[in-house]
């Protein structure tokens, strides 16, 4: 894998991007965006449940999900999260519980506290992805399922050639571009609670993967 990214990177980036991500990164990830919420409320079913977004950022998010989903954010970003406070301010989110900084890696929630996990283009982005994926798995609810939208590197061919040379740009922009998907299913393995149900290409040409794993119940 190489030279690994740290937190104190992850947070300069993502300061950086701040005033300027929604206009930037909006359109890009759109779709990812509307995919991994319509799996978490898929997860929760028609009564709603309480969801986890990890890496809220603006919570450019929050406003998509339907008024009978509780919404816990949270982001190593504070720059982020104002904009998201303001954000649920001027649309009167009421569902939204909480909007918080902090660690994914240690994260201060109770444990089997959520239905869903959602994390959008964050598992690539953070220093210590297993161990963050194992606080996921910590505050999932048993049954739960954690939903990832996130880069996955190419295995072969040019895609990985390209991805090996920008890897050194990309993690000072806060990003690991040739994450495998082995090191999710590795993971899931040694994990022991939690088992791969899908992973499913998103656009912009498949560059992108909807990941999901469910929790033992």
């Amino acid at each position: 894998m190489g030279a690994d990214i740290d937190q104190q990177s992850v947070a300069r980036a993502y300061a950086f991007w701040a005033p300027m991500y929604d206009v930037v990164f909006g359109a890009v990830f759109e779709r990812g965006r509307q995919e991994a919420i319509a799996a978490a409320e898929k997860i929760c079913g028609p009564k709603g449940g309480r969801i986890l977004e990890v890496g809220v950022g603006t919570g450019i998010s929050l406003p998509c999900y339907a008024r009978i989903n509780r919404i816990v954010g949270i982001d190593i970003s504070e720059p982020m999260l104002r904009k998201a406070h303001a954000r649920v301010a001027e649309q009167k989110l009421a569902n939204v519980e909480t909007l918080a900084v902090m660690d994914a890696t240690r994260m201060a929630l109770p444990d089997n506290s959520f239905d869903v996990v959602v994390a959008q283009y964050v598992i690539t982005a953070v220093p210590n992805p297993e161990g963050t994926l194992d606080e996921f798995a910590r505050v999932l609810k048993p049954g739960g399922e954690i939903v990832l939208v996130n880069h996955i590197g190419a295995e072969t061919g040019p895609r990985r050639l390209f991805e090996q040379c920008f890897a050194p740009v990309a993690r000072r922009l806060g990003w690991r571009p040739e994450f495998p998907f082995k090191r999710l299913s590795d993971w899931a393995a040694r994990n022991g609670t939690m088992r791969v149900l899908e992973r499913r290409p998103m656009p912009p040409l498949g560059h992108f993967a909807l990941i999901r794993f469910a929790r033992a119940s």
